[in-house]
């Protein structure tokens, strides 16, 4: 089995810790290929940015999904997840999506650890998006400028651990999603240091596209996620032509 992973961020750090992570947590045989967006900033805090995010990540599944068995949106939002889902002949899943997943079996009030106070709205919404804001407990998040993306971890382990204690202990949360993959590989660390479970979103991402590529479910051909209508003479950006067209996503 072949699994992409998409960093919508252009942190080479970062995608160096999603790579970490999804090697670790990929079962034996599984192959994992990380690729970095082209474009955009090192992080993504807001809707715009997230646009610009999904912009590149789409532009790089355009190019690359034909060799994969499933494609993950490696950052925290799913920044352009739901219209890969249309458009990808193979599952796609995000580190939201496969992170809430998760925690649903495992608790029913869920809070999220988050790297910047203001991320928080935006995640906000997505939870909401997913359908299970009455499920969230609290968000809660740094609140200092981080020196460098890559190093959030090791600058901020032990805030992180108290912003989740916190969540555990006022707002009752059952249990603590660690979010973004500048936090990837984290919740190994934090393993029995905390009350309640803790989940990591790339490696639940790789462990869900692993089961729904093997499950073989199909793709859908007709309903709200079948593939776009082909139109006639699409027009785009010169510099992106050869793979923004709506048939290049097909194999």
């Amino acid at each position: 089995m072949k699994l992409l992973l998409i960093n919508p961020n252009i942190s080479d750090s970062v995608s160096e810790l999603i790579r970490s992570e999804a090697q670790r947590s990929a079962s034996p045989g599984t192959e994992i290929e990380v690729l970095t967006a082209p474009f955009g900033v090192a992080y993504i805090e807001t809707r715009f940015e997230a646009l610009i995010g999904a912009y590149a990540a789409a532009q790089l599944a355009a190019e690359h999904h034909a060799r994969f068995d499933a494609v993950v949106v490696a950052a925290f939002g799913d920044p352009g997840l739901t219209g890969l889902r249309e458009a990808l002949p193979v599952p796609v899943t995000g580190l939201t999506e496969a992170a809430l997943a998760s925690a649903c079996l495992l608790g029913h009030r869920i809070s999220i650890i988050a790297i910047s106070q203001r991320i928080q709205a935006w995640y906000r919404e997505v939870v909401e998006s997913y359908g299970l804001g009455s499920r969230l407990a609290s968000i809660r998040a740094l609140d200092r400028p981080l020196a460098s993306i890559g190093q959030v971890q090791d600058e901020h382990a032990l805030s992180l651990k108290t912003l989740a204690e916190r969540a555990v202990d006022e707002d009752g949360a059952d249990v603590i999603v660690l979010a973004g993959a500048p936090l990837a590989g984290l919740a190994r660390m934090l393993k029995g240091q905390l009350p309640v479970p803790v989940v990591d979103g790339v490696s639940s991402a790789v462990r869900h596209a692993e089961t729904l590529a093997a499950l073989q479910p199909g793709t859908a051909q007709r309903g709200s996620f079948a593939p776009p209508p082909v139109k006639p003479e699409p027009r785009f950006a010169a510099s992106h032509r050869a793979t923004a067209r709506p048939h290049s996503l097909n194999p």
